[in-house]
């Protein structure tokens, strides 16, 4: 009885996991798309024993109701078979908890209207939240559901670290303060990075990267996250695949006024147009790489400010926590670029971190050392599972109620 059916859900798509959380194994996965358009597509992965096998399909899906019942026709047509493999609970990610949501919650229909009110924080993800729970919630009617927020990790931020310079009473009215997101990966990539070096979590002073199209860097001391690059919205702190991360406020001003850029606008050139594709034309971090070697100019830039602005949040949290035990790297970029981490950790020579160009360039598919013997620093490169976290912390609540 640990198996779990993990739900993703945005506006016009979801991804599905099921998963067994005691063998920590993926029996199926797969991908509803294109909701609402004249041609939906949904693809459904089974992992056997001997391989995996793949199935895709191309039909209309009006809602996410419907999409639900495409992908219950694909377990029943592929497996694995729902009546053999009965889920427990359907554990769904929901990005925006605001600060109500501080821990996996039970889903009742006063949670579903408090998810659908914190949509005016989270506009771009919440919605589509709300839509696969009531979705999935008329699919699996007897069934518990359970909300696991992004946000819920940085509930432990520090006042100090969670509160913006601005009108007190503006920012209560409005609720804007740092919530933090990928709170789900950080949690699961900490507590493995102590897992692997054999040490209690509460004993150590962690540094999490996850570097992927959205990148965030979050400082974790005994378990709790005390700092976040992220802010009121995914926007804040790193620079990324097509999001600018920090950037003076006045700019928006300067663009409102001398491009006659609506806030609409601005939203948009912000989020999907600025990172390293607005600095170079292109938002994977392989293109920028592979054009940085070969002399581009405007991807060598790309990379140098991508990686300053890594070092800048590193170098801050270190001495937020006053010192550090391990730093670990996660998510596409984090687990796939020797380039991107020897260049973000290189100038921290000064207190003993060093980096093996072997262990570097080896890949592996589970957690793995990249730091020499004798660094100061234990440095790693732990791949993300944030479906098998979200399953665990779905379990969790199960167990309890």
């Amino acid at each position: 009885m640990t198996v779990v059916l993990v739900i993703n859900s945005g506006s016009s798509s979801f991804k599905y996991q099921l998963l067994d959380v005691e063998t920590e194994r993926a029996l199926a996965s797969g991908l509803v798309e294109r909701i609402g358009e004249e041609t939906g597509a949904a693809r459904h992965k089974v992992m056997g024993p001997d391989g995996d096998s793949e199935s895709s399909r191309e039909l209309p899906i009006p809602d996410h109701a419907a999409g639900f019942a495409v992908m219950l026709d694909a377990f029943a047509a592929d497996g694995p078979s729902l009546a053999d493999e009965p889920p427990v609970a359907i554990g769904h990610r929901v990005v925006q908890g605001g600060a109500r949501f501080f821990q996996p919650t039970l889903i009742d229909d006063l949670v579903e209207i408090n998810i659908d009110e914190l949509s005016v924080l989270a506009p771009l993800h919440n919605p589509g939240a709300v839509q696969g729970i009531r979705a999935a919630r008329e699919a699996f009617p007897d069934l518990s559901h359970v909300a696991v927020f992004d946000t819920a990790f940085h509930q432990t931020l520090p006042p100090a670290a969670y509160t913006y310079a601005i009108d007190r009473d503006i920012a209560r009215k409005h609720r804007i303060r740092r919530y933090g997101f990928h709170g789900t990966s950080h949690k699961f990539v900490s507590r493995a990075a102590a897992d692997f070096v054999g040490r209690p979590l509460r004993e150590l002073k962690q540094i999490v990267l996850h570097l992927g199209n959205g990148a965030s860097i979050t400082a974790v001391d005994g378990g709790h996250s005390v700092e976040t690059s992220m802010g009121l919205t995914p926007l804040e702190g790193l620079v990324m695949g097509t999001r600018s991360g920090d950037i003076d406020p006045s700019v928006l001003l300067v663009l409102a006024r001398r491009e006659e850029m609506s806030p609409s606008e601005l939203d948009a050139f912000l989020n999907k147009r600025s990172g390293v594709l607005g600095l170079a034309g292109v938002s994977d971090m392989r293109d920028i790489e592979d054009r940085r070697e070969a002399g581009n100019g405007a991807a060598m830039l790309a990379f140098d400010v991508y990686v300053h602005r890594l070092r800048a949040y590193i170098g801050a949290y270190i001495a937020q926590m006053g010192g550090v035990d391990v730093i670990s790297f996660t998510a596409g970029v984090g687990e796939n670029s020797p380039l991107v981490r020897a260049a973000a950790l290189e100038t921290l020579g000064f207190l003993g971190v060093r980096i093996d160009p072997v262990r570097n360039e080896t890949r592996s598919r589970g957690p793995r050392t990249i730091s020499t013997d004798d660094s100061a620093v234990t440095v790693l490169v732990v791949p993300t599972n944030e479906e098998l976290e979200i399953a665990r912390q779905t379990l969790s609540i199960v167990s309890r109620s």
